[in-house]
């Protein structure tokens, strides 16, 4: 990983410069700004990373000439110009071969580039209306979310006209100097070839993506319930090194009904009914969503009493099949507006009172 390149910034750049690209940077990809995003999280390591260290004039100064993460030992070469093997140091300040070569060790042991990965998932919500959630059908998510570069199609780098590189004149090789010791190692940019024939891409500075809002059709089925998640395969965040993208779920949220409660597939309804009604029987007209309905209440029904519906109910989500529509009876007591029903009311008390507790005796 080159700091320079992660940062966007020249390796002659100022700590000015830095910090003008830090600050940029975490404006993007901080973690507060992107909750929950994975890919954004791990970028904003690396970021901090690379301005701690490029800040830093020592570190800066061991990072420049330890070389970057791809170089390997093998691709080493070492030169003793200038070095006085008659100077000898004793004690603790005494330094050991591993000392020496630390860093080339270490970029051994980082191992090649990774390569392709799978992208972050994307997490959205969904709100719907409680007949909607019934009846399904299609809806728009507007989502943000990381895609491949359009500019270099993901790969970080442009074509340009071939040039003699600047940072090794041409020559393929840099020089670095460690204490006294002199490293040749294959130049960065141009990869030991003495020639760059491209670019990072100016349009994600070499990220390889760029953000991307989009609207996605997400289709809904019938029944959804409240906390049903849909996926849509591929509609994540895209993966680092031309990785497949990652998905895009949606946890949907139903709204509740000021009259239908669910319960599963069913569907409850409770129905006021009048005193004459439950005693003598009545038949009612009940709102569903197929359509009015009615029902035949009984003779003697009393309160609380439950009637069921076939197949009116809610369509399952899973295989379509239809709930029921429960319908809960409550009694509801007359508004006593003259003597003569109240007289009608003591006569009926009078006749039928005995039985109401006669289960209590």
């Amino acid at each position: 990983m080159d700091f320079y390149l992660l940062l966007g910034v020249e390796r002659e750049a100022t700590a000015a410069d830095i910090k003008r690209a830090y600050k940029r940077l975490a404006r993007k990809f901080h973690p507060d700004i992107n909750p929950g995003d994975r890919l954004a999280e791990q970028q904003f390591r690396q970021i901090a990373e690379a301005y701690e260290t490029l800040l830093d004039p020592d570190r800066r100064t061991r990072y420049d000439t330890g070389g970057g993460p791809s170089v390997t030992v093998d691709a080493v070469t070492f030169g003793f110009e200038g070095f006085d093997f008659s100077i000898r140091v004793s004690g603790e300040a005494a330094p050991t071969f591993g000392d020496l070569f630390a860093d080339v060790f270490t970029q051994r042991a980082a191992g090649p580039a990774r390569g392709e990965e799978r992208g972050p998932d994307v997490h959205a919500t969904l709100r719907l209306p409680f007949e909607d959630a019934l009846r399904g059908g299609s809806r728009q998510v507007t989502v943000t979310r990381l895609v491949h570069c359009r500019g270099c199609r993901g790969t970080g780098h442009v074509s340009i006209p071939e040039a003699p590189c600047q940072p090794c004149h041409g020559t393929g090789m840099v020089k670095s100097t460690r204490s006294h010791m002199v490293f040749s190692k294959p130049c960065a940019p141009c990869g030991g070839t003495g020639v760059q024939a491209v670019a990072r891409c100016p349009e994600c500075h070499g990220r390889q993506l760029e953000l991307l809002s989009e609207s996605v059709v997400v289709g809904l089925p019938a029944g959804l319930q409240d906390g049903a998640r849909i996926r849509l395969d591929g509609k994540g965040h895209a993966g680092a090194n031309g990785g497949p993208a990652g998905d895009l779920y949606i946890a949907v949220e139903v709204e509740p009904h000021p009259r239908f409660r669910r319960d599963g597939d069913d569907l409850h309804l409770t129905v006021p009914v009048a005193i004459h009604e439950a005693a003598l029987g009545a038949k009612i007209e009940l709102p569903s969503f197929d359509g009015p309905v009615r029902l035949r209440v009984p003779p003697a029904t009393q309160s609380g009493q439950r009637f069921r519906l076939s197949e009116r109910g809610a369509p399952s989500s899973r295989d379509g099949h239809r709930g029921d529509l429960v319908i809960e009876v409550r009694l509801v007591l007359p508004r006593l507006l003259d003597e003569r029903s109240k007289e009608l009311l003591r006569e009926f008390g009078r006749i039928n009172g005995a039985d109401v507790r006669q289960e209590l005796a």
